[in-house]
């Protein structure tokens, strides 16, 4: 819930009844977000964020880091990003990095960057939402969450506020690798949120010379702690002198290192959820009469986001070639102004569902409901003003039949051509206009203006 303002005690709604997800800045596209996280702080987080960036963008994706670390933000010194945060009347705008990684840090708000940031727990939750709500993220394809330590306020907002799609644990080879998986996994799981696998980071010193591997800490136990868990172990990280070099130059953008490629694969292959939303159209407005339409808007909307439109043209117009084209484009949602019953059961039985009381601009019709001020329906609304539709509605739609199946006569879906003003349709209409006695409904012949 967006207006949370984190006071538990004088809250008298359980967090399991709300939505809390906030929507991402309405210019914003982001389609995976990738949280990385362990149950205690010193074990690489931060590095391994910033890998998986720069190994993602040199693949000709666009990554994205939100570094959600308040209060020990490291990302833009690894980075070299020093210039300030900028934004304009539409938002806040993330910084480049010299390949083009979007970030967003409180480094990049702050004058110096060693001043300290002494807040308490709900206003850093609440700045961390402005990251994500406020912050213009365009056309990201990975976006990377660099969680602070711990399982506190900020984990918390970040599982609950943002979208996120899976956690990827960062551990070290010791002892203690079983309690900072097991809180990590612990939290994910009581959040309802995948872990997609754990990383372990200084596994070992590699000797230049022979390859030899030196296990500095000991012997890993993340093999067996994963498998404790059901987890997949996507790296093991050695202890390279290289890069926390090149990162204290700001140029981690230059490591190189193949350990992560699992890891890299791994989220290659992680499915985006995708939502598609078909709306008729007739020119830039939305088309009233879905069974008359042969050109309808697709829209494919990831976390509340409009990521992509395209435009699907029927060669013949008809409620079955329409739903025909809907699933042939995986449509999972369609905006209609109104919809007959016996096209509601038909995309009922195709697993589309359907939200009435569209008009307008067919995209501003999109963003209502992601607003949910459209709402999915399964009661039929053909505009003619019943509700309960225990009138009949015709199959096939005659000349004169409107598309809910109704005569002219009886529906207000405004077919003036052939309308009589005593209401009747003119095939209906008793009134001889070539005599001089007066029509039926009441007016003389030259005042009536029935056809």
């Amino acid at each position: 819930m967006a207006n949370c303002n984190h006071k538990c005690g004088d809250c008298n709604q359980s967090c399991d009844e709300r939505d809390l997800t906030i929507k991402p800045h309405k210019s914003s596209s982001i389609k995976k977000v990738i949280a990385i996280a362990s149950g205690k702080g010193g074990v690489g987080k931060s590095l391994v964020t910033s890998l998986l960036a720069v190994l993602l963008k040199r693949k000709g994706y666009n990554t994205a880091i939100l570094d959600a670390d308040i209060t020990g933000p490291s990302i833009p010194k690894v980075f070299g990003v020093t210039s300030k945060a900028i934004g304009n009347k539409e938002g806040l705008l993330p910084n480049d990095t010299s390949t083009g990684i979007k970030i967003m840090s409180s480094n990049l708000l702050l004058k110096n960057d060693t001043d300290p940031i002494i807040w308490r727990g709900p206003v850093i939750a609440n700045l961390l939402n402005q990251f994500w709500s406020e912050v213009i993220w365009p056309d990201i394809d990975f976006m990377f969450v660099d969680m602070p330590p711990g399982t506190g306020d900020v984990p918390l907002t970040v599982f609950q506020s943002m979208s996120v799609d899976g956690i990827i644990i960062v551990t070290s080879p010791q002892e203690l690798v079983s309690m900072i998986v097991s809180k990590a996994v612990k939290m994910a799981k009581m959040m309802n949120i995948p872990v997609l696998g754990v990383v372990e980071n200084m596994s070992y010193l590699e000797c230049d010379e022979c390859k030899h591997q030196i296990k500095i800490f000991g012997e890993s136990n993340v093999d067996k702690v994963a498998k404790e868990f059901g987890l997949n172990v996507l790296a093991k990280l050695p202890l390279d002198p290289k890069i926390p070099a090149l990162s204290d130059k700001g140029r981690i953008e230059d490591v190189q290192t193949p350990h992560l490629d699992k890891a890299v694969s791994m989220l290659e292959d992680l499915p985006v959820n995708v939502m598609t939303i078909a709306v008729p159209v007739a020119g830039t407005k939305i088309d009233a009469h879905l069974g008359q339409a042969k050109t309808f808007n697709l829209y494919q909307v990831v976390k509340g986001m409009v990521v992509n439109g395209f435009r699907l043209d029927l060669e013949v117009a008809g409620p079955d070639k329409a739903i025909e084209a809907f699933v042939e484009n995986s449509v999972n949602v369609v905006l209609v102004t109104k919809m007959g019953a016996h096209i509601m059961e038909a995309m009922t039985e195709n697993n589309i569902s359907v939200a009435t009381g569209a008009t307008g601009d067919p995209l501003n019709a999109v963003h209502k409901f992601i607003d949910h001020e459209l709402n999915i329906t399964t009661e039929a609304n053909c505009g003619c003003g019943s509700t309960d539709h225990e009138h009949s509605h015709q199959e096939d739609h005659e000349e004169d039949s409107c598309d809910c199946g109704h005569e002219e006569h009886e529906c207000d879906c405004g077919h003036e051509e052939h309308d009589c003003c005593c209401g009747h349709n003119e095939h209906e209409c008793d009134c001889d206009h070539d005599e001089d006695d007066d029509c039926c409904c009441g007016h003389d012949e030259h005042k009536c203006d029935c056809k």
